[in-house]
């Protein structure tokens, strides 16, 4: 089994699991006539990071970490997300990590 295979899949389906949340998030903030921002800005334990900065680590994970095993430099992303608009196109992004590896 090669590194490709024990990472690239599961960095992907975490990914899209990740957006699927987020639809959901949107979803029930629509349904509650909530701003979504409440929920993103929200942790489940104090110690914890807020959901957008959860989003972005988990983006970060998957970047980093096939951009080494392909042997380029990861890109740089900036943590300004606010909005699940926004954190969607970041996971969307990570779409190159295929291409990455095909190399």
């Amino acid at each position: 089994m090669s590194m490709y295979n024990a990472s690239i899949p599961t960095f992907e389906i975490g990914l899209n699991a990740l957006s699927a949340i987020l639809d959901k998030a949107e979803a029930y903030a629509e349904a509650k006539r909530i701003d979504p921002t409440v929920l993103l800005t929200a942790g489940l334990f104090p110690d914890m990071f807020a959901f957008t900065r959860q989003v972005q680590s988990a983006c970060d994970q998957a970047k980093n970490g096939g951009a080494r095993l392909a042997g380029i430099d990861p890109p740089k992303y900036e943590d300004n997300e606010k909005t699940i608009t926004e954190l969607k196109a970041r996971i969307a992004k990570l779409a190159i990590l295929r291409s990455w590896m095909i190399r």
